[in-house]
């Protein structure tokens, strides 16, 4: 299957300091790829280069079979769709949703069908007559994806389109956005820092550190297998529990250990088998057992130290040795700073990381 948009060796440097090296990347027709980051590690400006906003400095870049790399932006086949509105303030949305067609020089029939029906699929008909001052924020974006939308091309590039609207406003476009991809079925890669937003949009998610993808797969294969202690860290809210300990060969069997406690590893999925030596554990908030003697899993001693009520769950952050650990509880607690615990840590669902901080 040919690729929608291939990255090959890909080079982006600023004089003699490299903000993406050596890079290869192919992304299928009507994916939903997400890149997903911290500030600063490079995702936006590949998403630039792939709109041709940013020189590179060696590769290529091949979108729908046609090598784009010393192409205008105009020229590639995509819609763009920025952080910020970038809309014209004297045109109506009808006339910022057409701008592109007309420069384009198409019929004004043509327009006139591409506009309806990009405002149809946005709930936008009756504000087309309208100025963006007179709109809201969740109603200029709407209108800057239309104006995207209405080119209506193969490849669609969002650059943290949901970063400036509030979290209710954040919410609601990102159900349309899916809706839309959905509806479209068009390949759609999509930048975002906010891990809820990559978990829920995308087929496959690239997480990206200081220029290099970590981990490119799908969102259950990297929240639940993270490849390195960034990814297990980067992923997930509250963040995944970690204690330092060491795998040992006890009996034929593999064990961690850590603080005195000894946690069978019989459970464990290995990727490469165990190897003993120094050993990260990582385990989810979700798969701590509030009472893990109840639940049948190897029990820590510990004492409540924050208690966080949340609505529908509640999150428990107790000490054990030295290190804040959390667990989730879907429902209201009664418990109190300082209480003594004793949870449980289920080693089938966690994750083991070794010296180097890969994945065991």
């Amino acid at each position: 299957m040919q690729s929608a948009v291939s990255i090959k060796d890909l080079k982006i440097s600023y004089g003699d300091h490299a903000v993406i090296e050596k890079m290869s990347l192919d992304i299928k027709p009507r994916e939903f790829l997400v890149l997903l980051g911290p500030s600063g590690c490079g995702k936006s400006t590949l998403l630039n280069s792939i709109a041709g906003l940013q020189d590179i400095t060696d590769g290529e870049i091949w979108i729908s079979g046609k090598n784009v790399t010393w192409e205008e932006p105009r020229d590639r086949g995509i819609g763009m769709v920025f952080q910020s509105y970038a809309l014209y303030p004297r045109m109506t949305v009808r006339k910022n949703l057409s701008f592109g067609l007309r420069v384009a020089g198409l019929p004004k029939a043509e327009i006139e069908t591409r506009v309806a029906r990009t405002a149809s699929l946005l709930h936008l008909d009756a504000l087309l007559d309208r100025y963006p001052a007179a709109l809201s924020g969740g109603q200029r974006q709407r209108v800057a994806i239309g104006r995207a939308l209405a080119r209506q091309v193969d490849v669609f590039l969002f650059d943290e389109p949901l970063s400036n609207l509030d979290a209710k406003l954040r919410n609601e476009l990102r159900v349309e956005i899916k809706k839309l991809h959905q509806d479209l079925g068009n390949t759609m890669i999509y930048v975002t820092h906010d891990q809820v937003e990559a978990l829920t949009l995308a087929d496959r998610i690239a997480i990206m550190k200081d220029g290099v993808i970590q981990q490119l797969a799908a969102p259950s294969e990297i929240y639940h297998r993270p490849v390195n202690l960034f990814v297990a860290g980067f992923i997930g809210a509250p963040a995944m529990n970690f204690v330092e300990g060491k795998i040992v060969l006890s009996s034929g069997n593999s064990v961690f250990e850590s603080r005195g406690v000894r946690f069978d590893l019989s459970a464990y999925r290995f990727t490469d088998g165990p190897v003993p030596g120094p050993a990260t554990l990582g385990v989810r908030p979700e798969h701590v057992a509030p009472n893990g003697g109840q639940a049948g899993l190897q029990t820590v001693a510990a004492k409540v130290s924050v208690v966080e009520p949340m609505g529908a769950e509640s999150v428990v952050w107790f000490d054990w040795g030295g290190s804040s650990f959390s667990y989730r509880v879907m429902d209201e607690v009664s418990l109190q700073p300082g209480a003594k615990i004793a949870p449980g840590i289920d080693i089938a669902k966690a994750s083991l990381f070794g010296a180097d901080g890969r994945r065991l």
